[in-house]
């Protein structure tokens, strides 16, 4: 094995390992951590997310997850220049799920319920409706990164063994 192979092994390894870290953390979202704040108030329920969504803005969670993001860009443009192998459509594949169905879903959809949450005044009939569209829909889009990244987690440990 060169060490250029090497390399690639070991970033496969690691992309793989945190597509399904970042799957898991949805995962607890999905089926858990939302159903209890959804058995709050709507006034602790908006405090509770409300400091979720600061902590989770942490060094950890961020190179998990973007992290994960540069190893999948990296791993799907080198992977076309060697087109004609039968793991590239893997590591394109489960690339680009990652990257659209994680990455872009959070950026276009999750952070901006964040954002509106952020300023949302607990205390406030506005405050109490848009926590009742939030549960809805930030649920919805956390359900889609979850597959989306349990998904490349799968095409890429697939990858690793071709």
């Amino acid at each position: 094995m060169t060490t250029v192979d090497h390399l690639l092994f070991v970033l496969k390894l690691f992309t793989a390992l945190g597509c399904g870290l970042v799957a898991g953390v949805f995962f607890a979202f999905s089926t858990f951590v939302m159903n209890a704040l959804t058995r709050l108030q709507a006034r602790e329920g908006i405090i509770a997310m409300q400091s979720i969504n600061i902590t989770a803005i942490n060094p950890l969670f961020m190179v998990a997850l973007f992290g994960t993001a540069l190893g999948c860009l990296f791993l799907a443009i080198a992977s076309l220049s060697k087109w004609d192998q039968p793991v590239a459509v893997y590591l394109v594949t489960g690339s680009l799920l990652y990257l659209v169905g994680t990455i872009l879903v959070t950026i276009v959809f999750n952070v901006p319920l964040n954002n509106a949450l952020a300023i949302a005044k607990p205390d406030s009939p506005e405050g109490v409706d848009l926590w009742a569209r939030y549960l809805t829909n930030w649920t919805l889009w956390n359900h889609v990164r979850t597959i989306a990244a349990l998904g490349a987690a799968t095409l890429l440990t697939i990858a690793l063994c071709k």
